[in-house]
């Protein structure tokens, strides 16, 4: 496994450097010294543990803390990050992000597709604090990066601490960006009654997202579990989040979800009166709601010719990319050019008056991490045998690590009385019309870390 971390690590770096232009990588972003090893040391020593409460008590245990108030004591910035930073973690998230799109691409031939490759990543680096020994330098190899040299133990807990600090840094740019864009991340752990789980690794994990779960579940009865975990999560997503798990292996000792959610209302767009045509495939259209946006965006066509480009400003912090083949080329041919170019969705860029056509969207799909890393011939990276000393004394089986994702598109509400294109003369505005497959992504504007990916083959489906 030593070989297989190596060469992991050694790829995800190169494609980085490549890709990106980034050849320093920024230390401060894994910045810890000795004296900040002894205290974590300390405190993996004191070996302090919880035990989640039954997933049946109707009281909030205090360990769950009160994360909105975590997430408010001061307001999110990057300013202390320089390009080099910037530059490194987006093509750290971007690498992963598109080898887990890539097999949900292949295994879903014909469908939507839908991810959050910040918070799978989000999740790896989660994974990676609770990891010790061999389990921690795989994982390490995975998500891409190659720490200082120092205490091992120390530098999972260390640099994972501040990876996932520095991505919730992110999430939360986005999040308070702008009233018409709504971001929300939850973050549940369900474990075996009676399992300890580390006190120090819950704490980290606290404040990664808006609202954080752990509750024992008795996982022997998997139907049963299933049923508890889908109406709990429910219940405190207040209906948004449903049938979160289909099976549960009995032999899981701990289960990991995330369930991230952006919905967009997108200024000075208006619906248009009448659905319009979608072709899902050469001999297959159907009639959807459409959107219309008219302005100066961002524009291009690759050099190849095989595809064309539209970046609109979805708030004061994302970025909405939209991406179709053009030139008779098929997506298919489209993705496979864009697995190691990150820079392809972002650069070289240019204003263009344009008016915009695309469907209004509701799209919600969810991906077992586990399955995702079988398919990548990584089934042992987070499965039985692999060492999370830093989750629990006792020795842990991870079940399912589900990463689910839901993003709608949809009109700001803003009555219309004119297309404002027709006050120019024809010819004035580049019309752009997305009325066949496509993909999208959504970056941070300043990290331009991806946040969301997804493929659309029928706006009609939601999943």
């Amino acid at each position: 496994m030593n070989l297989v971390a190596g060469l992991l690590c050694l790829l995800a770096c190169l494609t980085v450097v490549t890709c990106d232009r980034v050849y320093v990588h920024p230390f401060n972003l894994f910045s810890f010294n000795q004296s900040d090893c002894d205290k974590l040391e300390k405190l993996v020593q004191e070996g302090k543990t919880i035990v989640p409460v039954s997933i049946e008590s109707q009281t909030t245990p205090e360990y769950e803390g009160d994360v909105n108030d975590k997430n408010e004591l001061e307001a999110p910035s990057l300013n202390t990050w320089g390009k080099e930073e910037r530059g490194y973690l987006s093509g750290l998230v971007y690498v992963p992000g598109m080898r887990f799109y890539n097999v949900l691409q292949k295994a879903r031939t014909g469908q939507n597709v839908l991810l959050s490759p910040s918070s799978l990543y989000s999740s790896l680096v989660s994974f990676y604090l609770g990891a010790s020994n061999q389990t921690a330098l795989d994982l390490q190899g995975l998500l891409g990066f190659v720490p200082p040299s120092g205490n091992p133990d120390c530098t999972s807990t260390a640099v994972g601490s501040n990876f996932l600090s520095s991505l919730r840094t992110i999430e939360r740019l986005v999040k308070s960006g702008d009233e018409e864009l709504l971001f929300s991340k939850t973050l549940s752990l369900f474990s075996a009654p009676g399992i300890p789980l580390s006190q120090l690794f819950i704490e980290h994990l606290l404040p990664s997202a808006d609202a954080f779960y752990a509750r024992a579940v008795d996982l022997t009865n998997p139907g049963e579990a299933a049923k508890q975990i889908n109406a709990f999560v429910e219940t405190k997503s207040e209906g948004q989040s449903k049938c979160l798990l289909a099976d549960i292996d009995p032999s899981s000792e701990l289960l990991f979800a995330v369930d991230v959610r952006l919905a967009v209302n997108v200024k000075q767009a208006f619906p248009l009166k009448e659905p319009q045509e979608f072709w899902v495939d050469s001999n297959t259209k159907v009639l959807v709601p459409m959107l219309s946006v008219t302005g100066t965006l961002k524009y291009k066509t690759d050099a190849s010719g095989t595809f064309s480009l539209v970046e609109v400003p979805i708030s004061k912090t994302a970025l909405l990319v939209l991406l179709q083949p053009i030139n008779g080329s098929d997506l298919e041919h489209v993705e496979s050019e864009l697995m190691s170019q990150s820079s392809a969705w972002l650069q070289r860029l240019s204003p263009r008056d344009i008016k915009l056509t695309l469907p209004a969207l509701t799209l919600e799909d969810s991906s077992d991490l586990q399955q995702l890393l079988a398919d990548m011939e990584l089934p042992t990276l987070l499965g039985k045998g692999a060492d999370f000393s830093k989750i629990s004394n006792a020795s842990l089986t991870v079940g399912k690590v589900i990463n689910k994702a839901f993003f709608k598109l949809a009109s700001d509400g803003t009555d219309q009385a004119e297309d404002p294109a027709a006050q120019k003369e024809d010819g004035a505005y580049l019309d752009v019309t997305l009325n066949k497959p496509f993909l999208f992504a959504v970056f941070e504007k300043q990290s331009r870390v991806m946040l969301f990916l997804g493929r659309v083959v029928n706006p009609l489906h939601e999943d």
